[in-house]
């Protein structure tokens, strides 16, 4: 029963990220900036495939490494790309052990906070505390569904057993 919530998280997490990619797709195409927004349909579609990758101890940190990547170059070319990487962060607790999904989160919350202050020409307290407290939000939920996920035994997509009555 517990996976129902868990599925509306991640659909949650996997619109967001989708919106805020659209937003800025259309935002680049209004700017007549072809080729960017064209990248930003390929990190779509590669963040699409996420979910065959997920679980999978090489092919997961591979597809995030390339998410992360394409969003980096994207977030330093055109303004409206830093956000989608707020959504992304949730991955990096999926899909990484943990020590390194912190090392994950701080670094693409540092980048994000300085492609935003290279945009806006200036680095702000706003630009700082905002994404800080997104990047916070985001992981504790992360990490509260990973653990509720390990109590649920749907860690790893296996199905809890059912119970055995005599």
């Amino acid at each position: 029963m517990m996976d129902i919530p868990l599925r509306l998280l991640a659909w949650a997490v996997h619109l967001t990220v989708f919106g805020l990619l659209a937003m800025a797709v259309v935002t680049v195409l209004r700017e007549d900036q072809v080729g960017i927004a064209a990248g930003g349909v390929l990190l779509g579609a590669l963040y699409a495939a996420g979910p065959s990758a997920e679980g999978r101890p090489v092919a997961g940190p591979v597809w995030l490494g390339a998410v992360t990547a394409l969003w980096l170059v994207l977030a330093v070319v055109s303004a409206p790309f830093v956000w989608p990487a707020f959504p992304l962060l949730y991955a990096f607790v999926r899909v990484l052990p943990l020590w390194l999904a912190m090392f994950g989160v701080g670094a693409v919350t540092s980048a994000a906070v300085l492609a935003a202050a290279w945009h806006a020409g200036e680095l702000t307290v706003p630009l700082v505390v905002g994404p800080a407290l997104a990047a916070v939000v985001v992981t504790l939920l992360a990490l509260a569904c990973r653990s509720m996920r390990e109590h649920a035994g749907l860690a790893g997509r296996e199905r809890p057993a059912p119970p055995v009555t005599p």
